[in-house]
């Protein structure tokens, strides 16, 4: 995987997913400015999806070009990174045809470690949401001041197309394989805790199985809009495995520091990883319950291979 200047990648006839380092605020701005620019320049559609600090600052080196540029609050947008892909679908569609280009930063410091391994996920799934699209490029900056190193190496790992930071030793990281997403996506959630509530269930249990939720999230001391998010959340979920899951599957239930955690799980297997990802998609196939939970939930993890389907949610307390 070379590195490219901005002026070098500028023409493309296929989805460019496009990695930036930068150092601090400053060096953000420094970085953004020659590629938003240029879009504007070229009167090409633009969105820019940023944390609201890194959003005022771009905003004010923009100029007068800030009312040419789209902005979006990443930090509420990609709180979960599942509801990222949707956003950039709805802005290519709002587009129309020709170049369009867009700057979205999943990835700060601070982030929990299950943000950052969906995170990681929503990235590399990217590659396979639009890689048989229309032509458009997405540019990622990633913080080298702030985030750790594994975190830089998964960043070239997932995307193609990398802009080097002058005085920055990258590792020789492979970019991203084929399968990427989809070995990703088929590996095992980490083993909930031994002490964590179990409930295995069927149809005819349902009914039982939101007012255990409810209860139980009551007790992590969740507010009650968030409680009710929860179990409506677990309910669509336990229904697709009642419906697609041979009948039933096994509800896990825990609290860990700072978040109430809910795991379904059942023997079906879905084949795409970008499930719950699209409303029409979740609507037409199994993945419904999936969509649901990814707008009430603050975080949501989907994993299915041999063993079978899990999804957890979490509520942050």
């Amino acid at each position: 995987m070379g590195s490219v200047s901005y002026a070098e990648s500028r023409a493309t006839d296929r989805f460019r997913h496009e990695v930036a380092f930068y150092r601090g605020l400053d060096g953000l701005v420094e970085t953004l400015l020659p590629f938003v620019r240029e879009g504007v320049a070229l009167g090409e559609p633009v969105l820019v999806a940023l944390l609201p600090d890194r959003l005022a600052a771009f905003r004010e080196a923009l100029g007068a070009d800030a009312a040419r540029v789209g902005f979006v609050d990443m930090a509420e947008l990609g709180a979960n990174p599942a509801r990222i892909i949707p956003e950039w679908r709805s802005f290519l569609d709002s587009a129309g045809e020709g170049p369009v280009r867009g700057v979205g930063e999943p990835v700060w410091s601070g982030r929990r470690q299950a943000e950052l391994d969906e995170a990681l996920l929503h990235e590399m799934l990217l590659n396979t949401a639009f890689d048989e699209g229309p032509p458009w490029r997405l540019l990622c900056p990633y913080d080298v001041s702030a985030l750790p190193g594994p975190v830089i190496e998964d960043a070239l790992r997932t995307h193609p197309v990398r802009h080097e930071l002058a005085g920055l030793d990258l590792p020789a990281v492979d970019g991203p394989g084929p399968d990427s997403a989809r070995t990703w996506f088929a590996q095992p959630l980490s083993a909930p805790p031994a002490d964590a509530d179990v409930f295995h269930f069927s149809g005819e249990d349902l009914a039982g199985l939101r007012s255990v939720v409810g209860r139980l999230s009551d007790q992590a001391g969740l507010s009650t809009g968030a409680s009710d998010d929860m179990v409506l959340a677990a309910h669509e979920l336990a229904t697709n495995s009642v419906v697609h899951g041979a009948g039933g599957g096994t509800l896990t239930a825990w609290t860990e520091s700072g978040a109430f955690v809910v795991n379904v799980r059942d023997p079906g297997r879905i084949d795409d990883p970008l499930v719950g990802r699209d409303l029409i998609t979740g609507l037409a196939e199994n993945g419904r319950g999936v969509w649901m939970a990814n707008q009430l939930c603050d975080l949501v993890q989907v994993r299915s291979g041999v063993e079978g389907t899990e999804v957890r949610i979490f509520a942050w307390r």
